[in-house]
């Protein structure tokens, strides 16, 4: 196992524990409510963004209550006092027409008990693809129908009737319910528009083909775009209700689909930690589930496998891979007496270790509980389609009922009042409404995809205008994230390819990270020699014989030991490695010190051309690192980050309060991470990116994720977010305007059915068109 300085306080491989880097991560991130007891909910029954405002005024109606309510995770994160009980805030959800319950305490083995909500929320999933997908089956037919005269054979409107009663009966049933719900407490949204619309243009239909002409045999549709006054007993709306239906459907599908993996980042974080655990029990070793594990007790990590949960060190050296937590760069070394983190990694000598904390008091569960927090706590962003409907559903009810008041009170009779008022609904139903975010989005995320961008619903575009500030994890998005060779001094006389023959051939027997690069860089340069007598001399170096060459790989110390002492070059290249905060190791053989390698997380080679880009989308590039201070500042000075712009030596839970910071300072957030210790950050910014080289947590707490470990993918995805979200304004405003200009002409009753039909499928066609322009974007990459 190779070693570094013999200056440990300057060393970047064995970080000192007030540096905020490595084991120090056992800091209690958790704060106490100082305003009373929190509780979460699990809510069911919303729909649209204005049930979570519905629920979210309801709870603060409460004495002493404090409620924000997450469509995105239906759960309410809720502060009350002593004069409210949780069963209160329960009946007081149930009361606004939504279900709620408390979370249940965690099972001990979750194989033999899953998790119901987890279920539940796969269930509603399945029920709206099934929905769907007989929906759209049943909806084709009776489209093609209605729009082509050709395939007008008679009575086909009564096959028409046939198919689309299913659709809208069954498959629409989802926004019957949520109408019922909402009229009941005196609430309008798109539910109940889709509802109102659909059942309006069914009802009518049914009402022309048994008391009207339309259900005469020999009944066509001709495809006239003319307007006139028509009592509408000859004219079925057949084909608007089912797909209508069909369409809003698809955009619901989308929603639960993106909603549903909303939790998956905590499970992933949960997921880091070990299984079981080789526990001692008077002497001897007991395999035992990691949940039974307690305080106190004593347990074995053996080299490669996760240490189970925090504790101390009480026998044994390692170095522990904390990467997947800190982002530490380097592994770091603990002996007895220092502090470890459940979920790492031992990466080389067998530990003994004590446990400290267990459960929910580890720190994996409080990062967990970080993420869940920044979820939670993140302002709901209403989708623009519910904003519109919050205004356009009440008015389109409301113009509708003045109108059948209107030509009632004129004379016109019962049918042609009833003809305009049903006109009203039929042409304001939201067919584009519905097609403008789910198709923009599909060919958005497709064109994302293609380029290695996962865009995870339309909540994320929002943010990408208005992001102002983007924060970048330094390790793994910035840097390569592994340890390589960055540069080598070779002695006076002496040829880098046999330095790394003698270095590289001793390292290659170890396991450790940084032997292994070192290893690695030699094995890329030639063959590597026949190793014997291999020793770790413990907290020093390795040393063995190499081709007859007794080699020495390690701390100065080592070497100094058998006088192999660095000479006026050597040191000087060794102190500006120390000062660069890149991590050193002395080589010699033979009775003299021949070489210093220095190895380094590598900066990326397309880093510093991405933060030229992000400046050119307006944005303000800030280096965020649990590293320490010297790698970060030599980091940010090679990609052109200004040294004010640099946070170094900072916990997870730091991290967060970072983004918090800059957040109260006004600006609009965006992150880019990759490790476990991003996610929190991730879900705490505005706009969460992700590198796809990094953990699936950090992925799952993201809105975007690049797939790609090239940094400049961040500002493709940015553009391509604005592009998609300036598209899905377009479609809004002109699925909108379409219901402004046509409502007048149905109020007037002189809309044509199949007026009103062609207008609706150029209306849909428009939206569509306009979002396929999506597909001609361009990645930078390719320029």
């Amino acid at each position: 196992m190779s070693e570094a300085s013999d200056q440990k306080e300057q060393s970047s491989w064995r970080h000192p524990r007030n540096e905020g880097t490595g084991m120090s991560m056992t800091t209690d991130t958790t704060q106490p409510s100082t305003s009373g007891t929190d509780v979460e909910l699990l809510l069911t029954g919303m729909t649209c963004a204005s049930c979570a405002n519905r629920i979210e005024r309801k709870l603060n109606k409460l004495d002493g209550v404090t409620a924000t309510v997450n469509y995105a995770t239906e759960k309410a994160k809720v502060t009350y006092g002593e004069t409210v009980t949780p069963d209160d805030l329960v009946a007081t959800v149930e009361s606004a027409g939504y279900g709620a319950k408390l979370p249940e305490p965690p099972e001990a083995d979750d194989a033999d008990h899953p998790n119901t909500e987890e279920t539940a929320a796969d269930s509603a999933v399945r029920d709206l693809r099934t929905r769907l997908i007989v929906s759209a089956i049943l909806s084709v037919p009776v489209v093609a129908m209605a729009m082509i005269p050709a395939l007008q054979f008679d009575n086909w409107q009564w096959l028409s009737l046939t198919l689309a009663a299913p659709v809208v009966v069954w498959g629409a049933l989802p926004f019957h319910k949520a109408t019922w719900v909402n009229l009941r407490h005196g609430a309008a949204t798109m539910d109940t528009l889709v509802s109102l619309g659909t059942g309006a243009a069914f009802a009518w239909s049914v009402y022309a083909l048994f008391w009207g002409d339309a259900g005469m045999p020999g009944m066509r549709h001709p495809f006239e775009l003319t307007i006139e006054r028509t009592d509408g007993t000859s004219n079925i709306y057949f084909e608007a209700a089912a797909g209508v239906i069909t369409f809003i459907l698809l955009g619901r599908y989308l929603e639960h689909r993106a909603k549903r993996n909303a939790g998956a980042a905590l499970r992933a974080l949960l997921d880091l930690g070990a299984r079981d655990v080789a526990v001692l029990r008077d002497g001897t070793e007991q395999r035992i589930p990691v949940s039974q594990l307690a305080v106190d007790d004593r347990f074995v990590v053996r080299p490669g496998e996760k240490i189970a949960t925090d504790g101390v060190v009480e026998e044994g050296r390692s170095a522990v891979d904390a990467s997947m937590l800190t982002g530490e760069s380097v592994p770091v070394e603990v002996s007895p007496g220092d502090a470890v983190v459940g979920a790492t990694v031992n990466a080389a000598g067998r530990l003994v270790i004590r446990a400290t904390r267990v459960g929910s008091d580890t720190q994996l569960a409080q990062m967990a509980k970080l993420v869940e927090d920044a979820q939670t706590g993140k302002a709901a962003v209403q989708r623009l389609a519910d904003r519109i409907s919050g205004i356009f559903v009440p008015t389109v009810i409301a113009v509708a009922v003045a109108v059948f008041g209107f030509w009632l009170g004129t004379g016109a009779g019962a049918a042609g009042a009833l003809t305009a008022a049903v006109a009203v609904l039929i042409v304001a139903c939201p067919c584009a409404l519905g097609l403008a975010t789910p198709t923009a989005l599909m060919v958005g995320t497709g064109r994302g995809a293609q380029l290695g961008i996962l865009i995870k619903g339309p909540e994320a575009l929002e943010q990408t205008r208005t992001i102002d500030t983007i924060v970048l994890d330094k390790t793994g998005t910035v840097t390569t994230g592994a340890m390589t060779l960055a540069d080598t001094a070779a002695a006076d006389g002496e040829e880098t390819a046999q330095v790394l023959r003698m270095a590289g051939s001793l390292e290659d027997a170890s396991e450790h990270p940084i032997a292994r690069a070192i290893a690695d860089a030699a094995r890329e340069a030639g063959e590597l020699g026949t190793v014997e007598g291999f020793a770790n001399i413990e907290g020093l170096g390795v040393q063995g014989i190499v081709d007859g060459h007794a080699v020495l790989v390690g701390r100065p110390q080592l070497l100094a030991q058998w006088s192999q002492h660095l000479d006026n070059h050597l040191q000087t290249a060794f102190d500006d490695a120390q000062d660069r905060g890149q991590t050193a190791v002395a080589v010699g053989w033979d009775g003299r010190a021949r070489a210093v390698l220095v190895v380094a997380d590598r900066v990326k080679d397309t880093s510093a051309e991405a933060i030229t880009q992000l400046r050119g989308l307006g944005l303000r590039p800030i280096l965020l690192t649990g590293d320490n201070e010297r790698v970060a500042r030599t980091v940010a000075g090679q990609v052109g980050i200004d040294a004010a712009d640099v946070f170094a030596e900072v916990l997870p839970a730091d991290k967060v309060d970072v983004v918090k910071r800059l957040q109260s300072e006004g600006r609009v957030v965006a992150m880019v991470g990759d490790g476990v210790n991003d996610a929190a950050a991730l879900a705490q910014a505005d706009l969460g990116l992700a590198m796809g080289t990094g953990t699936d947590v950090a992925i799952e707490a993201s809105d975007l994720t690049l797939v790609r470990g090239d940094l400049r993918v961040a500002g493709d995805a940015i553009r391509l977010s604005r592009r998609t979200l300036g598209v899905i304004k377009s479609n809004l405003l002109w699925a909108f305007g379409y219901n402004v200009i046509a409502i007048p002409i149905a109020a007037a009753g002189l809309l044509n059915p199949m007026l009103a039909g062609a207008a609706m499928a150029f209306s849909s066609v428009s939206v569509v068109a306009n979002s396929l322009r999506l597909r001609g974007f361009r990645s930078s990459l390719a320029e």
